[in-house]
């Protein structure tokens, strides 16, 4: 099996509520995760950062947040939608990377598609000034791509 199947089946077993088998996935993959998070292979730091959401591997948010720094746009995303995932039921989890966050939007990260997920994962923190009056900007920006105001809008609502 590899990680990405791996990945896949703790995310069903998350899904059943299946804790102890959960756990005793994150055991047997521990090891395998890091390696991979370490690769000099963007393909497989994406794999690894991926997986720590599948997992819900709140212990390993720290791997998302160097995943965050990558200098690969997948591997950025990668821990970004593991990082939305993992903040659904915990605001901790974003609150802790707000000021990255705000780095991508703010510097503009090249991708657009990281600067989105950027603001989806925003979304699941607690609502705080700094980042309303970030959002609003950029929703505002007439350099603001469309589909970045989309998410803004509904971050708003929720």
């Amino acid at each position: 099996m590899t990680l990405q199947e791996a990945a896949a089946q703790a995310d069903a077993l998350a899904l059943e509520g299946k804790e102890r088998e959960l756990a005793d996935l994150r055991g047997e993959w521990g090891d395998e995760v890091e390696a991979a998070a370490r690769s000099a292979d963007f393909r497989e730091r994406a794999v690894a950062f991926r997986a720590i959401g599948q997992f819900r591997w709140r212990a390993k948010e720290e791997l998302l947040r160097r995943g965050l720094d990558d200098g690969s746009p997948a591997a950025r995303g990668s821990a970004l939608l593991s990082l939305e995932l993992l903040s659904r039921e915990h605001p901790s989890t974003v609150n802790s990377v707000r000021p990255l966050l705000h780095k991508m939007l703010v510097d503009e990260d090249e991708n657009p598609a990281v600067r989105r997920l950027a603001v989806l994962a925003l979304k699941n923190g607690s609502a705080q000034r700094d980042t309303i009056v970030l959002l609003e900007g950029l929703a505002v920006d007439d350099g603001a791509a469309g589909d970045l105001q989309r998410p803004q809008q509904a971050w708003r609502k929720g």
